[in-house]
């Protein structure tokens, strides 16, 4: 294996780590009543932005006597998957880690490759193993792949409509909140603190005339809602809470709720608007489908290529041999 080839597998290890490390960090927990953040189509890396901009041998960063080229980088980014490409182009700051990583592992390879690490046996075999997995993966990618034509619009447009049930959009409500909180364990004193600031807030709401969005601003206590007039925005019926549910789904538009109590306190909620429960149109849904359907293509097709090779060279097994290999103790270590 080439000191490149080589490179390239250690940077995949520590970059794919580095990357899921970076978006375990950033990703936040959803809140009881919010929606889930609507999903995005991938975006592509930073550094794919503008391919005319940078030119492929131009040095992107040095450590010691070794560079990393802007064709590195890129190289080293196709090793991730969609969601991580799309998390570095909506943070740059990872992109700059991403090239620190790369840093970090020159500096290591140059030690490793200083103290001949590669000479070591060990290091010898898994270097072959790795060799030999990347010449037969790269080699079936290259049989088994399906022609860019496929799949073609009929075909699109047939998985489409056999999956249209799983493509189905729930429900979803928009709504707006008071909330007057008080911990389910609170004592005495203060759930009468809450309970009568509550009574306040449904006795304002009563009133002829009441301007949720005002009562919302100067009486919740969720500050983040409050900001927006009590609004936090579209939930699909699924994801409400159920003691939320069974009031919301029998609202009128612009109806109010009684108080709900959940642990954080008591819920007062508003029903702004309603989407009807639909499926995604095709050209939503498009690109997924095309991938999805490659890869299904590609999966059946590298399992018919080996199936066929071992109908045209049979395996012979050693059964027997087999079972005591793995009944075998493993050899203790030679003691120093």
């Amino acid at each position: 294996m080439t000191h490149h080839a080589l490179r390239t597998v250690m940077l995949a290890g520590a970059l794919l780590a580095m990357a899921s490390a970076a978006l375990a960090q950033t990703r936040n927990p959803p809140q009881p009543t919010r929606p889930a953040p609507a999903a995005t189509a991938p975006a592509r890396p930073p550094a794919a932005e503008d391919a005319s901009a940078v030119k492929s041998g131009e040095v992107i960063a040095r450590v010691g006597d070794s560079d990393v080229t802007a064709e590195e980088v890129r190289a080293t980014l196709q090793l991730l998957d969609a969601r991580q490409q799309a998390a570095m182009a909506h943070d740059p700051a990872l992109l700059s880690q991403t090239v620190r990583a790369i840093l970090a592992n020159r500096l290591v390879l140059r030690e490793a490759s200083a103290k001949k690490w590669e000479q070591q046996p060990a290091v010898v075999a898994q270097l072959a193993r790795a060799r030999e997995s990347l010449i037969v993966e790269t080699y079936l990618q290259s049989v088994t792949a399906p022609p860019d034509s496929f799949p073609s619009e009929a075909e699109i447009k047939s998985v489409y409509d056999a999956n249209a049930g799983a493509l189905l959009v729930p429900r979803r409500f928009r709504l707006a909140q008071i909330l007057v909180s008080v911990a389910k364990d609170a004592d005495k004193a203060t759930e009468d603190t809450a309970r009568k600031k509550l009574d306040d807030v449904v006795r304002k709401l009563k009133q002829a005339g009441a301007d949720f969005a005002a009562i919302a601003r100067s009486s919740s206590e969720d500050t983040a809602s409050a900001e927006k007039e009590g609004e936090i925005g579209w939930v699909t019926e699924p994801d409400l809470r159920t003691e939320i549910r069974g009031q919301v789904t029998g609202l009128p538009k612009a109806g109010v709720t009684d108080p709900i109590r959940l642990e954080d306190g008591w819920h007062v909620l508003k029903l702004l608007d309603t989407e009807a429960a639909h499926s995604r149109p095709l050209a939503e849904v498009r690109d997924a489908l095309v991938q999805r359907m490659r890869a299904e293509r590609i999966e059946a097709n590298r399992r018919a290529y080996v199936a066929e090779l071992l109908k045209q060279s049979p395996p012979v097994v050693n059964e027997i041999a087999l079972s005591k290999l793995l009944e075998a103790k493993p050899e203790a270590a030679p003691s120093r």
